[in-house]
């Protein structure tokens, strides 16, 4: 087995990734920017580097530095978890080259499930249905017009080299083209360096599913089940479970033979996931694309099968069968996780950078906390505001709501606003505890919380408004007998009853 990995990443995924090592008596290495030089997975690992100046783009990304380091610290492997160079053929290949083990898949095999387009014919050539759309890069605006037409509207732009979100827009109408193109480039351009774009048939109120395989290097080949990924904002996900809501097994088998289909066609090796839309009314689905790492919420595919994804990956990567057969896979209980951010759900989750001046953590039977951070820990300004992944299981859905309920109100984290007060009204809402999700769930939650809102204010008005009419009812009713009561008094005055009342001799 390796005897020194390093790990070409930070925050939480670089500490999740190091006590795996840690628990394969495996030494890590950690690499750092100015901002994390005090981060929490630069105290875990064994060794820590520096490479460079907060912005990604000076450190993180900078493989030539990340390669360098590994061959001085003597590391045998690369993880690269997710983000900055977990996708980067380029990488890959200079990694191989100086005789270094990449823990994923090959170049190639990036590079074919990389590119949008690419993905699609390799998806469509192995037989796995697709969402129609363009399987060339749009030449224009008049070429998107013409093809969004024919297509018919709602149509989805997505950019070619995308991922995250980022480079893609739904557009209803043929007069949101124009402007949403533009937006969608300009975005795909700084964001991949590629404004490549293509377009496909929208599927309104979709579940955003996807299937995690893994295959080893001796062509075993398997799937871990579905995760349902449909609470999303700005197309990012941010609530995760396994298995679906949807719970159908017939579908789950379907759906996973056709990502053992794509991950075969390009000699997949090691964790990947494979994305599909479904219709919640027909059942029916379509490949979205493949994600060639591991991904963020792989903790309930954990929680659930009870495999450890990332020492699978080490193991894979050392050129081990993998552990586990098709067979060996169950889905007996529920876990769901909530990606807890540094933002601001108040005004449009913002980033909400700051030192955490308190941290309590929930800690108890059926729940797992990934974190990055640590009271006192800076959450820079720089990266993906992320902090932590709170997952929770439980024998039924029903039973991992109620602890992630419980686990979110022991969740604190002070001197920064986060994601946790929204992830607590959510699992109070009615559509979430039933199960009746999509992608479009958040933006009718928050029409929900300020229908919500507006009651509870109109109310306050109301009672308010009562509260002052009853105050100007016992006024009126306190100045009319206080009239009559000097109107009694002149009376009595007049008749001589009130001289000889005060006067008397108390």
């Amino acid at each position: 087995m390796f005897k020194k990995i390093l790990i070409a990443n930070r925050g939480e995924i670089a500490c999740r990734v190091i006590r795996a090592c840690r628990e394969m008596k495996i030494k890590s290495v950690a690499v750092y920017s100015e901002a994390d030089k005090d981060a929490l997975h630069v105290r875990m690992a064994d060794e820590a580097y520096f490479i460079g100046a907060p912005p990604s783009s000076e450190s993180y990304l900078r493989w030539e530095k990340i390669i360098e380091v590994a061959k001085r610290s003597g590391a045998e492997a690369i993880h690269p978890g997710y983000g900055f160079l977990s996708e980067n053929a380029e990488f890959v290949r200079e990694v191989t080259k100086q005789g270094i083990t990449f823990i994923g898949p090959s170049p190639e095999a990036m590079e074919g499930m990389g590119g949008k387009i690419s993905a699609r014919l390799i998806a469509i050539k192995a037989g796995v249905p697709v969402v129609p759309g363009t399987t060339q890069p749009l030449t224009g605006y008049e070429d998107a017009k013409k093809t969004a037409a024919e297509m018919g509207y709602p149509v989805m732009l997505k950019a070619s080299a995308g991922g995250g979100g980022k480079g893609m827009r739904l557009v209803l109408t043929e007069e949101d083209l124009k402007s949403s193109l533009e937006t969608a480039q300009s975005e795909a351009l700084a964001g991949f360096g590629d404004n490549s774009m293509y377009i496909e048939k929208a599927v309104l109120r979709p579940r955003h599913i996807e299937i995690q395989v893994f295959a080893d290097k001796h062509g075993n080949c398997v799937h871990l089940g579905e995760r349902e990924c449909s609470i999303q904002r700005r197309h990012q996900k941010v609530v995760e479970e396994c298995p679906s809501p949807i719970n159908d097994p017939e579908l789950r088998r379907k759906m996973g033979e056709c990502a053992i289909k794509v991950a075969q066609a390009v000699d997949y090796v090691g964790a990947g996931t494979v994305e599909f839309l479904v219709s919640d009314v027909t059942r029916e689905f379509y490949y979205l694309e493949m994600n060639t790492r591991l991904q963020v919420e792989h903790p309930v595919t954990e929680l659930v099968t009870g495999f450890d994804l990332v020492r699978e990956q080490i193991r894979v990567a050392w050129g081990e069968k993998l552990s586990f057969t098709q067979e060996d896979v169950k889905w007996d209980i529920h876990a769901i996780e909530c990606r807890v951010y540094a933002e601001d759900p108040e005004s449009n989750f913002m980033p909400s950078p700051g030192t955490i001046t308190r941290l309590r953590v929930p800690q108890s039977s059926g729940v797992r906390d990934d974190g990055g951070i640590y009271e006192g820990a800076e959450v820079s300004i720089y990266y993906d505001p992320m902090i932590s992944k709170l997952a929770v299981y439980g024998k039924t859905r029903e039973e991992a709501i109620d602890r992630l309920r419980r686990a979110l109100q022991e969740y604190e984290v002070g001197g920064i606003k986060t994601t946790l007060p929204f992830f607590r009204e959510i699992v109070e809402d009615e559509e979430f505890i039933s199960g009746n999700l999509d992608t479009g769930f958040i933006p009718r939650f928050n029409e929900r919380r300020k229908a919500k809102e507006l009651s509870e204010t109109e109310t306050d008005l109301v009672l308010i408004a009562a509260a002052l009419g009853f105050a100007k009812k016992q006024q009126t009713a306190v100045s009319n007998n206080n009239q009559n009561q000097t109107a009694k008094l002149s009376r009595w005055a007049a008749a001589g009853r009130v001289g000889s009342f005060t006067n008397r001799n108390f």
